[in-house]
């Protein structure tokens, strides 16, 4: 029970942090309840699926190589599984009437990447124990609630613009890329001290994704609603 409270808190904190910065237009618990099991369920089923036939069909990479582990990062890792949370906000979460302002694709997406990471962190933790829940509830859980405010952010642009597949596709990219960049850091530890790669990268990402919540803050549909109310 230990591991289980310490593998899921880090991302009941994300999702308490990421409803709170949503000022001026709260989406529904049961919206949110639904998006969470989506990327819980579906986002991971979809991985599993595609990181099968990966691993079945595809030539694995050299654990020594740089350009075996950057393609593994990039092209395998950071694109399964962005893909896997992107397609439910694109054809699930996108069109609904509720998601009515640009701020609701940084929720959203955020939602269903902490469905999918508290799925992952579990098996993680469990398997590594407290200190494996204690390393990654400051790097990995907050790692993807990032790659996903990249994400949402031009989500939300996209559901009211008229590039809307341009900047969907923009928001997928932006999570593949600060994903693959923080994840090939990782991967090529062998290499003495590059690790730390990992950590500017998302020292970067963070960054940029305070920036897309104060954007999107200030240019909600509904801030002039909330504050002459």
């Amino acid at each position: 029970m230990t591991l289980l409270i310490s593998s899921l808190a880090p991302v009941l904190i994300v999702i308490v942090y990421i409803y709170v910065k949503d000022k001026f237009e709260k989406e529904s618990k049961i919206a949110l309840l639904k998006n969470f099991l989506l990327g819980a369920v579906v986002s991971v089923l979809i991985s599993f699926v595609l990181y099968t036939l990966y691993n079945n069909y595809l030539p694995q990479s050299d654990e020594l190589s740089v350009i075996d582990q950057f393609i593994k990062a990039f092209f395998v890792v950071a694109l399964i599984e962005e893909f896997s949370k992107y397609i439910i906000v694109r054809y699930y979460t996108q069109p609904k009437n509720a998601f009515n302002e640009p701020f609701d694709g940084i929720i959203y997406a955020v939602i269903i990447s902490m469905g999918f990471a508290a799925v992952e962190n579990i098996f993680y933790v469990l398997e590594g124990g407290l200190y494996i829940a204690f390393l990654r509830a400051f790097t990995a859980i907050p790692a993807h609630a990032t790659f996903a405010v990249i994400m949402g952010y031009f989500m939300g642009k996209a559901k009211f613009s008229d590039r809307k597949a341009y900047w969907n596709l923009i928001g997928l990219g932006g999570a593949i890329l600060f994903h693959g960049s923080y994840d090939f850091f990782i991967f090529i530890n062998f290499i003495p001290g590059v690790a730390i790669g990992a950590i500017i990268s998302l020292l970067i990402g963070l960054i940029l994704a305070k920036k897309a919540i104060k954007i999107h803050q200030e240019n909600s549909f509904f801030k002039n609603k909330k504050i002459s109310s």
